[in-house]
């Protein structure tokens, strides 16, 4: 059984505004997917904490950006790492009106899914898949209002 100790070490958010630096709080928090029955049969999935997982499990990590400043925030990209011992889960990533990009080396470079590029056992270029990715980042395409927040979201599988 393998213990999540940290949602992720090394959460990234850029911000750069035309005004001010708007503060811009940023909150993450890694759940499961729990299955219930009630009384009735009725089948139910809810969310709860990811504080023990086992190899194979799905993790939701949830990324919540809230403007706490005075100024309106534009032009937010939110990076986060794919954490050690996971593997993206293909096409799990969200985040409305935002454009989302991934890394296959470590954080430098980033495209969308469908055009990022790794290099092969051959030596050659070939497209990257999810198992390659080891950071997703979320441009948003929109400004945030004081008070105001924005969720994005993707699940990586235990290895």
């Amino acid at each position: 059984m393998k213990l999540l100790t940290k949602l992720s070490t090394s959460l990234i958010l850029a911000i750069f505004s035309s005004q001010l630096m708007a503060q811009i709080e940023v909150t993450a928090v890694a759940e499961v997917e729990v299955s219930q029955t009630n009384e009735l049969g009725e089948k139910t999935v809810k969310r709860t904490a990811a504080t023990s997982v086992v190899p194979g499990t799905e993790v939701i990590y949830t990324i919540t950006a809230k403007n706490t400043g005075t100024e309106v925030a534009d032009n937010i990209v939110v990076t986060n790492p794919v954490p050690e011992h996971t593997v993206y889960v293909d096409g799990s990533a969200y985040g409305p009106d935002a454009v989302i990009t991934f890394s296959a080396d470590g954080g430098k470079t980033y495209d969308t899914a469908r055009q990022l590029m790794v290099t092969g056992t051959d030596g050659k270029p070939r497209p990257a898949s999810a198992k390659d990715y080891s950071h997703v980042r979320w441009t948003f395409q929109f400004n945030l209002d004081p008070g105001q927040q924005a969720d994005v979201w993707y699940r990586a599988r235990v290895k």
